[in-house]
């Protein structure tokens, strides 16, 4: 077992002892991962720290529930994207329109001058950008695919659809964004 598996094995102790000060160093940790991991179901920066904050409410107070069959990082990163496509939901019954997204649209497109580092972020940021364009049930396939790293099968429990659903969703979500691609290059 690794040095930092132990220290989060005494960490998630003391967690279950009541001991706060664990409880922070945990939550400073892994916080920046899952609010981006909140954030790519999301699309909403508010709703994304209010999902991150819910998660690690929730992990804390059922962490005893916590086996250790996986990661506690794992662990808590299926309570982010549970509590995150139930917000998502949620909020498509109640669409708002967030300031920031309208902010984010107005932006500076100037690629003068840009290094090879940063052509490629520009190229990330347009498939992270028209990834975010693709219908809902393909963002979410997608990112859970890609980016999250979870197989058909997982997607499928997570999204609660078939697995020949899920594949053909993720198949139809990948030839959407190369064609919405093809079309902004």
């Amino acid at each position: 077992m690794s040095h930092q598996n132990e220290n989060i094995d005494v960490l998630l102790q003391q967690c279950l002892e009541g001991k706060q000060r664990a409880q922070m160093v945990i939550y400073n940790r892994y916080y920046k991962a899952m609010y981006n991991t909140a954030l790519r179901i999301v699309k909403h920066t508010a709703e994304a720290e209010d999902v991150m904050q819910e998660s690690f409410l929730n992990a804390f107070t059922k962490l005893h529930t916590f086996k250790g069959d996986v990661t506690f990082g794992a662990w808590l990163k299926r309570i982010v994207i549970n509590n995150s496509i139930y917000h998502y939901r949620k909020q498509q019954k109640n669409p708002t329109t967030d300031l920031d997204e309208v902010l984010y649209k107005v932006e500076d497109n100037d690629a003068i001058g840009l290094d090879q580092n940063g052509y490629t972020e520009l190229k990330a940021q347009k498939v992270m950008e028209t990834m975010n364009s693709l219908k809902d049930n393909y963002r979410v396939s997608l990112t859970l695919n890609l980016i999250e790293g979870y197989d058909y099968e997982e997607i499928s429990q997570i999204m609660d659809i078939s697995y020949a659903n899920c594949r053909t969703t993720i198949s139809r979500a990948k030839e959407s964004l190369r064609q919405k691609l093809a079309v902004n290059v």
